[in-house]
């Protein structure tokens, strides 16, 4: 029992245990977005026309493709750890973009899911996508 304790109360952690949380977390992570905000957005486009707001003055079309590429074609190269850090910049600008302008005046329940995103790929941004990634197998240095 005393070894268990110790075991999960331990803060010695390995260089494969990090890598194993990343990729499980870089998967989980995009699988989210790409499931819940990508598959949306694309599967009820011209909904998605009508509704996603150009806080940018880019216009409404321009700011539905961008919003596409970073729900869908961002995600799916973070899960496969191919140009990670690059994918995870239209993510996070889409994500604080929701957070500071266009969810501005909502209430907190509605703002906490682009500011956990946010958070969430800036830590993957910092951390990158570990050994475990295809930018590592073509990048490793």
């Amino acid at each position: 029992m005393k070894t268990k304790l110790n075991t999960l109360l331990s803060s010695n952690i390995t260089k494969s245990k990090v890598d194993i949380a990343l990729l499980v977390f870089r998967i989980c992570l995009a699988i989210s977005l790409f499931n819940t905000h990508g598959l949306k957005k694309v599967f009820h486009f011209s909904e998605t026309l009508e509704h996603i707001p150009d806080p940018l003055g880019i216009g409404g079309t321009l700011s539905t493709y961008f919003a596409i590429f970073a729900n869908v074609v961002c995600p799916l190269f973070v899960m496969l750890g191919l140009l990670t850090r690059i994918a995870i910049l239209p993510i996070i600008s889409i994500t604080l973009l929701g957070f500071f302008i266009v969810h501005i005046s909502d209430p907190w329940v509605v703002k906490d899911v682009p500011l956990m995103y946010s958070l969430s790929f800036l830590v993957l941004l910092y951390l990158g996508p570990g050994s475990h990634s295809l930018d590592y197998k073509f990048f490793k240095k």
